[in-house]
C-alpha cells in the first residue's frame, strides 16, 4: 500500500498529511517532518528525539507528582508529546504554544488531541509567551519550536533560558529538541547558553550525532537539581531503532562555546 497525502493552507504555509499504511499519521510543515502519530495509540512514539524526552521524563520526574505536573510545550505541531503525557502521567495538565492558529484548529480536528484543561493549545508567539510566564508556574517545558529546519533565535538565547528557568518550580526541567548540524555549532552554541543560566545540565543523543557525523536532533536538559543518568534511563536509552547516550554536566562544559544573546 501506498501512503496517501493530504494538503492543508495555513497560516504560515501548508501543512501536509501523510496517512501511513500502518494508520499512523506524519505531519510535514512546510515540507519538513514536524510530528507523528498513531490515532488511539498516544504512547507510541516513532520519533526517536521525543522517545528520548519521554525516556528521559518518565525516569526523573517524581512519580507521586506526575498526576499533578504543569507541562508546557512550546511548538505544537500535532501535539504528539502533550497527547503521550496526557495518556501516560494521568491528572497532569500541558499547555501548547503553537504560532499558527490555522495548524492549531487542524491538530483538533485530526490528532484526537484531548480536550483542554488536559490539553489546552494556545495561541501565541513562543518567546512572547514564555516572556509573560510568572515564577515557579511549570514544572516541565519542552521546547521544540522549528520555522523550517532551524529553532528562531530568540528561543535560544541566555535570557530566553534565565525567563524559562524563573518559571520551573524547584523540581521542574527544562527540555529542548535542538536541530544541529555536523559542525554541532547549535548545539554547542546553546549548551554554552543554558550553562548560564542553569546550575545543572545535560543532553542526549545517539552516538553518531554527538559525533558531529550529520544533521540531527540533540536534546538538551536544564534543571535546578543535579541530572544523573541512572540505569533504568540508560536502558530505555539503548531501545528502539536509534540507541542513544545520556551526557553530564562535564561533558556540557567541554562541548560549550559560545552563548547566544537577545
Amino acid at each position: 500500500m501506498v501512503a496517501k497525502s493530504e494538503f492543508h493552507e495555513i497560516d504560515t504555509g501548508v501543512a501536509e498529511v501523510l496517512h501511513e499504511p500502518d494508520g499512523s499519521m506524519v505531519l510535514l510543515v512546510n515540507g519538513v517532518p514536524s510530528s507523528h502519530i498513531v490515532p488511539g495509540d498516544p504512547e507510541r512514539l516513532d520519533f526517536e528525539y521525543m522517545r528520548w524526552i519521554a525516556d528521559f521524563l518518565d525516569t526523573h520526574y517524581p512519580d507521586e507528582a506526575k498526576s499533578k505536573s504543569r507541562i508546557t510545550h512550546l511548538g505544537g505541531g500535532a501535539c504528539t508529546l502533550a497527547r503521550y503525557f496526557a495518556s501516560k502521567w494521568k491528572g497532569s495538565r500541558s499547555t501548547v504554544v503553537e504560532i499558527d492558529s490555522d495548524l492549531a484548529v487542524l491538530a483538533r480536528e485530526l490528532f484526537d488531541v484531548p480536550r483542554a484543561p488536559t490539553v489546552k493549545i494556545r495561541v501565541g508567539d513562543a518567546r512572547k509567551v514564555t516572556d509573560s510566564f510568572k515564577p515557579a508556574t511549570r514544572d516541565v517545558i519542552i521546547r521544540d519550536v522549528f520555522s523550517s529546519a532551524t529553532t528562531p533565535r530568540n528561543l535560544t538565547t541566555v535570557e530566553f533560558y534565565a525567563v524559562a528557568r524563573s518559571s520551573l518550580s524547584e523540581r521542574g526541567f527544562y527540555v529542548a529538541n535542538c536541530g544541529s548540524h555536523a559542525d554541532l555549532k547549535e548545539a554547542k552554541e546553546e549548551l554554552a547558553g543554558m550553562l548560564e543560566v542553569f546550575p545543572h545540565v545535560a543532553a542526549i543523543a545517539d552516538p553518531p550525532m554527538f559525533k558531529g557525523r550529520r544533521y540531527g536532533n540533540i536534546v538538551l536538559i536544564g534543571a535546578n537539581h543535579p541530572i544523573e543518568a541512572g540505569d533504568v534511563l540508560t536502558r530505555e536509552l539503548l531501545k528502539g531503532g536509534v540507541p542513544a547516550q545520556f551526557k553530564g554536566e562535564t561533558w556540557a562544559r567541554r562541548f560549550a562555546t559560545t552563548p547566544r544573546r537577545d
